[in-house]
């Protein structure tokens, strides 16, 4: 058999495991995400409101990348599932504080402002940018 062959059947179920860690840790971390928040930014999306989707795709980016690079450096399941857990704690640590300091925030959101969804989703981004780039050392 080739080489090329016999490495990917070695490593393609590690590959699924991997990746079917990090999806639930995502997901996991959404769905917490969305019960923290102080206003139902699904319901608000659902209704066609751009603010809420600018500022939760800011949350499920925010989320992704620390687990991108916690599945780009991992050295096995457990490392996916240690350091994910901390790392998404973490961003959703720092997200509360960004809403706490930016008083009014979730009602200026459920009105529709834009600015301030940007505002917030490019603080997520960059927290988790540095959160991504913490982890892996």
């Amino acid at each position: 058999m080739l080489p090329a062959v016999e490495s990917f059947l070695a490593g393609f179920p590690n590959l699924l495991l991997h990746l079917g860690v990090t999806l639930g840790l995502l997901a996991g971390a959404a769905a917490l995400y969305t019960r923290i928040t102080p206003h139902d930014e699904i319901n608000l999306i659902r209704h066609g409101n751009v603010a809420a989707a600018i500022s939760f795709s800011g949350a499920i980016l925010g989320l992704a990348i620390p687990l991108a690079f916690c599945l780009a450096a991992r050295i096995g399941v457990w490392d996916i599932l240690i350091w994910g857990v901390v790392t998404l704690l973490l961003q959703i640590l720092a997200l509360r504080v960004i809403e706490a300091l930016m008083h009014g925030l979730s009602h200026r959101i459920e009105a529709g402002e834009v600015g301030p969804a940007i505002l917030l989703a490019s603080v997520k981004l960059a927290v988790a940018a540095i959160n991504a780039a913490a982890v892996t050392g």
